[in-house]
C-alpha cells in the first residue's frame, strides 16, 4: 500500500462535505499547517472539527473558520479566536466544550475501541447536563462517549514512507492519540525518510495507524502570544 502522497492537496482531495475531522495541535504548536491550508483551498464545508482549540483569527484552524467551512467545533479551549466568538454568538457555529482531560480521553478511547467511560470531571456542572451519571465507591461519575473521526490530520517531526511517526517535544500533544482515532489518518512531517532510518524505539505512532503521509512544504512557526521585554539601552 502506497502511503506517500505528492502534495497536501492530493492527500485531502476526498475529504467530503460534512466530514468529521480531528486536527492535532495545542494552540499553534503541532498544527498540520499544510493540510489545513490545502483544505481551505479546497473549500469543502459543513465540517465537524475535533481539536483542542480553533487556532487564532488568521492561523491554524482559524483559517477554515474564517472561510465559513466549519459547522461544529468539539474543543476544550477557544479563547484566542474572535471569529469563533462571533460565529458562536450569532448561531452560525455549533460548539461542544469539553474539559481538556476529558477531551483527550474521549479521543484516546475512540482509538482504543472503547465506546464510553466514566469520569468524575464535570459532575455537578453544566458539563454533566443530559448525561448519564452513577456512583462508584461513593463518588459520582459522568458517562462520556468516545470520539472517532472520518479523517485525522496530524503533524509529526519525522516520518518514514510506511507511516511511522516521531513527534517533537510539546508538538506531540493531541497528535499521537488522534492518529489512532481517525478512520483515515493523514500525517504531514517535516522530514520524510525511508523505512529503517528511524530508531524503532523512538517511534511514537506505528505506521499501522497512518494511511497517508506527506512532507510539508513550509512551516511558519507561529507564536500565539508574543511576550517580550524592552531592550536595555
Amino acid at each position: 500500500m502506497k502511503k506517500v502522497y505528492e502534495s497536501a492537496a492530493a492527500a485531502v482531495a476526498d475529504i467530503h462535505e460534512g466530514a468529521t475531522l480531528m486536527s492535532g495541535g495545542f494552540g499553534l504548536c503541532g498544527n498540520p499547517e499544510n493540510l489545513i491550508l490545502a483544505l481551505r483551498a479546497r473549500g469543502v464545508g459543513g465540517l465537524t472539527v475535533i481539536s483542542n482549540n480553533c487556532g487564532t483569527d488568521d492561523f491554524g484552524l482559524g483559517v477554515l473558520l474564517k472561510n465559513q467551512q466549519i459547522r461544529k467545533m468539539i474543543s476544550s479551549y477557544v479563547g484566542e479566536n474572535k471569529n469563533f466568538a462571533e460565529q458562536f454568538l450569532s448561531g452560525e457555529l455549533e460548539v461542544e466544550l469539553n474539559p481538556q482531560g476529558t477531551l483527550a480521553e474521549r479521543i484516546r478511547a475512540g482509538g482504543a475501541g472503547i465506546p464510553a467511560f466514566y469520569t468524575p470531571t464535570g459532575y455537578g456542572t453544566v458539563v454533566a447536563d443530559g448525561k448519564e451519571t452513577r456512583p462508584f465507591d461513593g463518588r459520582m461519575y459522568v458517562l462520556e462517549h468516545a470520539l472517532v473521526a472520518d479523517f485525522a490530520l496530524v503533524k509529526a517531526w519525522k516520518g518514514d514512507t510506511q507511516g511511522n511517526l516521531i513527534f517533537r517535544k510539546t508538538a506531540r500533544n493531541f497528535n499521537s492519540i488522534m492518529a489512532t482515532a481517525g478512520k483515515i489518518t493523514i500525517a504531514e512531517v517535516e522530514e520524510l525518510v525511508e523505512p529503517g532510518e528511524l530508531d524503532a524505539d523512538a517511534i511514537h505512532t506505528p505506521g499501522i495507524y497512518v494511511q497517508r503521509i506527506i512532507k510539508g512544504e513550509s512551516y511558519e512557526k507561529w507564536i500565539e502570544q508574543r511576550t517580550t521585554r524592552p531592550r536595555e539601552a
